[in-house]
């Protein structure tokens, strides 16, 4: 018992706190102050101090003591962690210093009428920084010697409810970023103090950037990507280029993460409807083709958040499939290892498992891959969609989802050919009772094999980044956005439908990859080469064929103009896919807008 007492009394002593800090630089602080005075007189005197000035030396050290004291707490140097001592501070402990002794003189001359060594004010001022400074930066040298990290004066952009928390954890950790100001839009905030900070107005960014010569800016308040690319603009042009996000999962675990092309470039759907997409996922059996792709798996993962009965997981690849399998352990989900082109064996998982809702996204998507594989290309995004659609009317699945792309629109390439005639055939076959639909997006940002993910491995491998047009254009949307509107499309189709997402304005390749060399800060190290187009490759990409879209309840949704076309007919050229000697020209047979672009 006694032993537990010890131990939490020592808890209670050795644990830090802003009381014990104060306290504890106190008591120090008044012997430096004694001592400053005592050596001040010392050196006055030539190290014999007469009697007769016994009574200055007691009178000096009974006013300076709280004087500096006070001044030193006035300037808030109490509040700072050792370890963050620096420049800053250093001004302000000059500050305290020359007040307090300006004010000492004052009172000399009215109350201490006989003769005193004003000397000895000038003296004290410089040994008392000395000792008090001194004491200070101790550790913040040591630690730095040890670490070889150094102190960065930090800008908070952000006054709320977590950004005390956020203070607090820089000071509880040994780590490099030192908060030293906050700014805010808030009226209600600006010209207070959250914890010791005080709060500035977002107008002043450039002169409190000067003001407390700021190295690093940690983000703490929620942005969207125009505004958040616009702040990143401003604080790059005055020189900073060390900007975090705060990242908040919890009162204790604030953590930070690097500012991304991703952040700067996500623009979230304002409709994004949660509850319909629950009420069409929750207790349903989904069969997830193409599972462990970019798409399929961030699917996979919205699925157990929308609360899915059961996951049926096919993928060709092993890989993909142990990877997306490793992420989801809360749900039932099996893991199927299977080519969607293996019709007899994916009929057998339609019949084991019975699957309410289909949603499709295996594809061979990379256009130059496939320019190269054309066959393969044609019959495993082609053929295997048309597999997937037929087993899936065939065992009454009560909605099918065909993942597309804004390739798909007047194709220059394989890839995006044989994306539109699987949305022919989804649009045109007799669905029975399956309600089929197809939803068309562009770019998703950093999914297998696209721009973002190439240009970070080519500048961390200081390598030239290559664009293959200066004017090219993309559309891009978060991954978990996009997946979460192809599913809240699917929660409202009827059956036939073609949705068409809202992807935002196209960005133009040659900014993104500017941006992102900005965002590495190797603005002089790295080249951007134009390499010139490749072969299938449109200058911009497009979402509709025509202007004849229909609105849905969402304006972030909405709806193509249906194609007709004679399933039959379709039917057949797809057969004639296994032994066409001339598969470009069955394609454009199929897709009369097939623009094919080998030879660019």
């Amino acid at each position: 018992m006694k032993s537990k007492q010890s131990n939490q009394i020592n808890r209670f002593f050795l644990r830090p706190s802003v009381l014990k800090r104060v306290l504890f630089f106190m008591m120090f602080d008044v012997a430096f102050i004694v001592t400053s005075i005592y050596l001040s007189f010392l050196f006055r005197f030539g190290f014999f101090i007469p009697d007769d000035f016994h009574d200055a030396l007691f009178f000096s050290i009974s006013l300076l003591i709280p004087f500096k004291l006070i001044m030193l707490y006035f300037f808030r140097i109490y509040h700072v962690a050792w370890r963050f001592f620096g420049l800053h501070e250093a001004k302000k402990i000059i500050y305290a210093m020359f007040i307090s002794n300006v004010i000492f003189f004052i009172f000399m001359m009215f109350f201490y009428q006989t003769g005193f060594p004003r000397s000895v004010i000038i003296i004290d001022f410089f040994i008392s920084l000395v000792l008090i400074g001194s004491f200070r930066i101790s550790k913040r040298i040591i630690l730095e010697n040890q670490t070889g990290k150094n102190i960065k004066n930090t800008l908070i952009i952000g006054a709320n409810n977590k950004t005390s928390n956020l203070i607090k954890s820089f000071l509880n950790k040994d780590i490099e970023y030192y908060p030293v100001a906050i700014l805010s839009t808030k009226s209600n905030f600006i010209g207070t103090y959250l914890s010791n900070l005080k709060v500035y107005d977002l107008k002043l960014l450039k002169q409190t950037i000067e003001k407390y010569n700021i190295h690093s800016v940690v983000i703490a308040k929620k942005y969207n990507a125009k505004h958040l690319d616009s702040l990143f603009e401003e604080l790059n042009s005055y020189g900073i280029h060390e900007i975090k996000l705060a990242k908040f999962l919890g009162d204790k675990n604030e953590n930070l993460k690097d500012i991304s092309i991703e952040d700067l470039l996500a623009r979230k759907p304002k409709d994004l409807d949660k509850k319909s997409i629950a009420s069409f996922i929750k207790g349903k059996t989904i069969l997830i083709t193409g599972a462990g792709g970019s798409i399929g798996s961030e699917i996979a993962i919205q699925c157990v958040q929308f609360k899915v009965k059961k996951l049926i997981l096919v993928d060709h690849s092993e890989y993909n499939l142990y990877s997306i399998s490793e992420q989801l352990n809360k749900i039932e989900f099996i893991p199927v290892l299977l080519s969607v082109l293996n019709e007899k064996s994916l009929n057998i998982v339609f019949e084991t498992h019975k699957p309410d809702i289909v949603i499709h996204a295996a594809a061979y998507k990379h256009v130059p891959l496939v320019e190269d594989n054309i066959d393969q290309a044609i019959q495993n995004n082609i053929v295997g969609t048309k597999q997937c659609i037929d087993l899936s009317i065939k065992h009454d699945v009560s909605k099918f989802v065909l993942i597309s792309t804004d390739k798909a629109v007047r194709p220059t390439n394989v890839m995006g050919t044989t994306k539109r005639v699987c949305e022919l055939y989804a649009q045109n076959v007799d669905s029975k009772k399956t309600e089929i639909v197809s939803v068309r997006f562009g770019n998703v940002l950093g999914s297998s094999g696209s721009v973002i993910p190439k240009f970070k491995q080519q500048i961390q491998n200081n390598e030239a980044i290559t664009v293959t047009h200066k004017e090219i254009t993309r559309y891009f949307m978060l991954i978990p956005e996009a997946c979460q509107l192809v599913l809240q499309s699917a929660s409202i189709a009827k059956g036939g439908e073609l949705f068409i997402l809202d992807m935002g304005e196209p960005v133009k390749i040659f900014d993104l990859a500017k941006k992102m060399i900005k965002l590495y800060g190797k603005e002089n190290e790295i080249d951007i080469i134009i390499s010139g187009l490749r072969p299938g490759e449109k200058l911009y990409e497009e979402l509709l064929i025509d202007d004849g879209e229909a609105k849905t309840q969402y304006d972030s949704i909405t709806i193509a103009k249906s194609t007709n076309y004679d399933i039959q007919k379709l039917s057949v050229q797809i057969d004639a896919f296994s032994t066409s000697q001339n598969p470009i020209g069955l394609l454009k047979e199929i897709v009369k807008e097939f623009d094919y672009r080998r030879d660019n």
